[in-house]
């Protein structure tokens, strides 16, 4: 039998007590104790080295883990972590392989162990998610097929300006191509970034956007003056439904990480903080690996569009099914269309329009 647990520590010391004393022969105590001789010579040498603090319980634990990884890796993390203070494991252990192939990647969860060990990362609470929505996103099959845009929400630098920040992505390869401050979130200031993005980059096939100006507006089928400028370029306007933000969540996504990296805290003055946006797009397309694209960067993904931005833009065509009437508020502009035009449509028996809420124009 092995050590009595009720008290060890008087059992170990009156079987020293005894082998000092040389009252029995160390076999036969060893037998009536129930211990092995090994055991019997282990606590003797014990005490006789350590007193009686050797005869205490020691951990059985080994001094060195036979997984454990070596100084140099986790020092070599700990300095990626400190290059980009808001990337995660995944996105770092991408990176260790690149900057020291040399060294043993260890797993994501481990890495991510080193960084709560070293306090470099807070346990966020447990947010309640809404379902995934992925109708919106079924057609994206390669890059340009749909852009999604977005105004990040508005803040103030440090000079106290406000600082409007749209954004503008492709949906299949994430790459962002626009993140510009405009002085007001209207037409007038949108539509030279939109220009300068089809210069570019060529025409996408759809813009995805929310139901906010300059996107849309309360007028027929939705659309605004930005919308119709799309429509004559051949872009179909998407509008996800109110209060959806999932349906645009891969450029939700990319404010996140916008807001991380360039707001916390804002810049010292608007020029400033352009230039933050700036080298952020820089570093999220070439040096940022994306988890959803397989660790792989946007910029390695995508591809200008085959559909150059047109140098005359002429009306659309309708048809000589449709009545399309000119806009008595608007004189001297191209045909738009009218409510007239929409109900003519709308009950003509071949009519080529789908006037369904989340895109009114569609053919």
């Amino acid at each position: 039998m092995p050590w009595r647990e009720t008290c060890q520590m008087d059992e170990r010391t009156q079987f020293i007590a005894r082998v000092l004393a040389g009252e029995d022969e160390m076999t036969a105590l060893c037998r009536e104790y129930g211990i092995s001789r090994k055991t019997g010579y282990k606590w003797l040498g014990r005490y006789r080295c350590e007193g009686a603090a050797g005869l205490r319980e020691r951990s059985h634990a080994p001094l060195r883990h036979g997984q454990a990884h070596d100084v140099t890796v986790v020092q070599a993390v700990l300095a990626l972590r400190e290059r980009w203070r808001h990337w995660g494991p995944k996105k770092l252990r991408v990176k260790l392989s690149e900057h020291h192939p040399a060294l043993a990647v260890p797993a994501a969860s481990t890495i991510g162990d080193w960084l709560r060990r070293e306090g470099m990362v807070e346990r966020s609470p447990r947010r309640r998610r809404c379902p995934p929505y992925a109708r919106p996103f079924a057609a994206v099959t390669g890059a340009n097929d749909v852009w999604c845009t977005d105004f990040k929400g508005w803040f103030r630098t440090g000079d106290g300006r406000r600082c409007d920040p749209l954004t503008l992505s492709d949906a299949h390869s994430r790459y962002l191509l626009r993140c510009q401050a405009v002085a007001r979130p209207d037409e007038a200031n949108v539509r030279p970034i939109f220009e300068a993005a089809f210069q570019e980059h060529g025409l996408p096939m759809a813009i995805r956007s929310d139901n906010g100006p300059p996107f849309a507006s309360p007028g027929v089928g939705g659309l605004s003056r930005l919308a119709v400028w799309w429509i004559k370029l051949g872009i179909r306007p998407e509008r996800i439904v109110a209060g959806k933000p999932q349906q645009n969540g891969r450029h939700e996504r990319v404010h996140r990480t916008l807001k991380q990296e360039t707001a916390m805290p804002p810049a010292d003055s608007l020029p400033a903080q352009q230039q933050r946006f700036e080298a952020f797009g820089a570093l999220y397309n070439h040096e940022r690996p994306h988890e959803a694209l397989g660790q792989q960067t946007p910029a390695s993904l995508y591809q200008p569009s085959p559909r150059p931005y047109p140098q005359r833009l002429d009306d659309p065509s309708y048809g000589g099914d449709v009545a399309v009437r000119r806009d008595p508020h608007n004189s001297t502009g191209p045909s738009t269309a009218t409510p007239l035009m929409l109900n003519e449509a709308r009950c003509h028996p071949s009519s080529r329009f789908n006037l369904s809420p989340l895109n009114p124009l569609a053919q």
